[in-house]
Formats: C-alpha cells, structure tokens, sequence
C-alpha cells in the first residue's frame, strides 16, 4: 500500500525504497514517514499523531529576535506594543493554517508551488528574497546564542559567535534519528523557555490593569514613526516568513490518506496543532514584553534595548535572584530550538525554488557561515550595543520579506484550480487579502517614514 494511503498505526511505516522513488516531494527523506490513526480513532488519538509540527513553527515565533524588539518595545512604551504582539500573532494563526492546507491538499510546499506557478526569473528574485529572511532569522539566532554563551558562562561574543558554528554537527546527528526526534527536542526546549517566563512574570509582578489596556491597539502606534519602527520589528520577529515554508513542508511528514475525508481531517489536526503552539509562542512573546515593561519602563531605563542590559538589571530591579539566571538560560534554549528549524527551512527553499540538493550538513554551513560573517564583524567593532542594534534590524527585514511570501501563500489558497473543494471560502480570502494588504502597507509606510527623515 503507498504511504500517502496509510491509515493504521499497525500498517508498516513507508520504506525508504518508496521515498526515494518520490524525490520530488518536500524533505522526502522524511516524507509520510509517520503513521497516523485509522479513521475511525479517537479525536486525542489523531491529534497526538498530528501533533509536533506547530511545535517547530512556534519556535520561530519565540527566537532570539523577538526578544530584543519585545525588550525595545516594552521598555520604551510600557505596555502599549502589547496590542501589536497579540494581532501579529493572531494573524499569524491564519497565515500557518493557509500554509499547512497548502501543503496537505496540492503535496507541494510553497517554495515548490511558487516554482510551478512563476517564471524561473520570478521564482529566482522569491528565492533571493526568501535566502535573506533567512539570513536574517539565522544572525538573530546566532546572536542570540551567543549572548545567552556570554551570560551564562562568560564567554566572549566573539567566540560565542563562533562557537555557533559547531552545531552544525548536532543538528545533522538529530535529523538522522527521526524526525519525531526533532520535534521532541524542540517541545522539551519550548517546555524550558515557557517555564522560566512563567517565573518572570510573577517575580516582575506588572500592572495587570495597564496590561489588559495593552491589548487594545492604539493609534499611536502608526503615527509614532519611532513605534511604529518597533511594531514592525515585532510584525517581522512574530510572522516569520520563512515558517510559512516550513509548515507547508514538514505537515506532509504524516502519511494520511489523499482522498478528501483524509485531507480534511488532516487540515482539521494541522491547525489545531498549530493554533495551540501558537499561543503558547504568544505567551513567551507577551511574557518578554510585560517583563520588560514591568521593570524598566518609567523607571528611568526606558532606553534599555538589547538582551544583556536587560539581563543585568533583571535581578537588581526586580530583586528575584533567579530572574537575570532564568533568563538567560531561557535565552539560549531559544536560539537552540530556532537552530532546528532554521536548518529545515533552508533545505526546503533551496530545494522548492531550485530543486538543488544539498547535505543538510553543508547546507547549514553555508547558512551559518552568511550569518556568523556579519555578526562577528558587528561584534568585534561595536561589541554589545551593536549586537542589540543588528538584531532589531533582522527583524524588520523579515517583516520586509514578509510580503513576497504572505501574497504567493494567500494567492495559491485562494485558486480553486489549484485547490479544488479546499480553496479559501470568501470570508478567509477577505481577511487574509486584508492582512496581506496590513503587512504591505505598515512596511511602505516605514520605507516612506524612514527616508523622508533621512532627507
């Protein structure tokens, strides 16, 4: 019986004879390589076999990044930004759920489906476009690493950057041992940057008041250029358009059946497990936010916006002294867990928009080394400010990138042609056109604010 038909967790797992006769899929080392329940299974049961992806899409919604514009924002506005993280993350929530039904209903990955649909100089400037966002996820991650290296053990930014570059190695150990490994490993991170943010929360004790006025968004945010700068930041660090890639992949690593009743349920599982990942990266991301603001805004250190001085007033401001430890530590499981999934994404771009395959090894030295050169340099020059700056910055050049991959996304799921009885109904084309058109429109604003000061 092919894989794709699999339907009992009794029936063999697809053999590596079969994947390797279907190169042409997403990650095919990993393709339907996890069995999921029959169709008459308990709901729990089918949900725990779905469950894993939106683990490994979350992660990119709590990576190192999103700590500095989270600290930035929380530190200068209180808790004003607050209302940004909340419908960034909500609009993230629709956005993986397209990328997910993608990915079920066509087997193609968005990088794949962008090559079928466009010119190949079209798919070309996407692929460009798409290798910087990386990039840029790829200095949070390795600036954040280091950073977490110097806190904790005293090791010089220089050589924690460096240092980065061996793990490389641990990824290639962990992707030849399944990928249910990986995604293990990735919930056991999360589990850890999850519980030293509980903490943070109680010993920063904030202002739960001011807090749930936080969650109602303001008009200050747009018409403040230097807010607004940060709330794109906070845009860019949350919907990260690398994972709307990854998830259209890596949902095809469970082997459910390609009929409708099968696609459909698998859709069904596919968002719930992301949606509930979600939230948990919203909490992380508030949680950084809130802690922020808590401790340092209208306290005379509004200007506190990288990681390490925040790091080290976090115990004398808060007078917790696990506070500064905790996050540190919370620190560092986060540029960890977003090393995973920054390796699977640069595979599956490379291979949808090229279809050139590389070792994941050397495809992740390549990544790295893009992303270790410009951090060392930063940091050798400018040392910890620099750092700080260079991360704020990754972060809206991803949101800048967010466009070319949000406009493909929602275009493909809305083209009855390519998706049948599973394209977009009416209400979901609006509000995901509308969220397209937000995105577009908060990034050309910021272009416009940004040289119009200049000039």
């Amino acid at each position: 019986m092919p894989p794709s038909t699999v339907t009992d967790t009794k029936q063999p797992v697809p053999d590596a004879g079969w994947r390797r006769a279907r190169q042409g899929n997403s990650l095919s080392e990993v393709y339907a390589s996890i069995r999921v329940p029959a169709a008459d299974a308990s709901f729990w049961r089918k949900l725990m076999a779905f469950w894993g992806p939106g683990l490994l899409i979350a992660v990119g919604y709590m990576d190192p990044g999103n700590w500095a514009t989270d600290i930035a924002g929380g530190a200068r506005y209180g808790y004003t930004l607050l209302s940004v993280v909340l419908i960034s993350n909500l609009f993230a929530m629709l956005l993986q759920h397209l990328a997910a039904k993608l990915g079920i209903v066509t087997g193609r990955d968005l990088a794949q489906a962008c090559r079928d649909h466009y010119s190949r100089p079209v798919s070309l400037v996407l692929w460009v476009l798409c290798e910087i966002a990386i990039a840029a996820c790829d200095l949070a991650e390795v600036i954040g690493s280091a950073i977490a290296l110097n806190l904790l053990f005293g090791l010089p930014l220089a050589w924690g950057v460096v240092f980065t570059v061996l793990d490389v190695l641990v990824v290639l150990y962990f992707q030849n041992k399944g990928f249910r490994i990986i995604e293990s490993i990735v919930a056991g991170l999360i589990f850890i940057i999850f519980g030293c943010f509980v903490y943070e929360i109680v010993a920063s004790n904030p202002d739960w008041l001011a807090l749930s006025k936080g969650l109602m968004p303001r008009l200050e945010i747009v018409t403040n250029p230097a807010m607004l700068y940060v709330a794109i930041g906070i845009l860019g660090a949350t919907v990260m358009p690398h994972n709307l890639y990854l998830h259209s992949s890596i949902v095809q690593t469970r082997a459910f059946p390609q009929d409708e009743p099968g696609k459909r349920s698998a859709i069904k599982f596919a968002t719930i497990d992301s949606t509930v990942a979600l939230f948990l990266a919203f909490f992380v991301n508030a949680a950084i936010l809130v802690t922020a603001a808590a401790a340092f805004h209208g306290k005379g250190y509004e200007n506190v916006a990288d990681i390490t001085d925040a790091h080290k007033l976090l115990t004398p401001v808060l007078g917790a002294g696990a506070a500064s430890v905790l996050f540190a530590v919370a620190l560092l499981a986060s540029g960890q867990s977003s090393t995973l999934t920054g390796t699977l994404a640069g595979q599956i771009v490379m291979e949808g928009f090229l279809n050139l395959r590389l070792k994941p090894w050397l495809r992740r030295l390549i990544t790295r080394s893009i992303a270790v050169v410009p951090a060392l340099f930063v940091t050798i020059l400018y040392g910890e400010k620099g750092t700080g700056q260079l991360l704020v910055l990754s972060q809206v050049i991803l949101s800048f990138q967010l466009s070319f991959a949000v406009v493909p996304l929602v275009l493909f799921t809305s083209n009855k042609a390519k998706m049948g009885v599973f394209v977009n109904k009416p209400v979901v084309k609006v509000v995901a056109w509308v969220i397209s058109a937000i995105i577009i429109a908060l990034n050309v604003f910021l272009l416009w604010q940004t040289f119009t000061e200049g000039a």
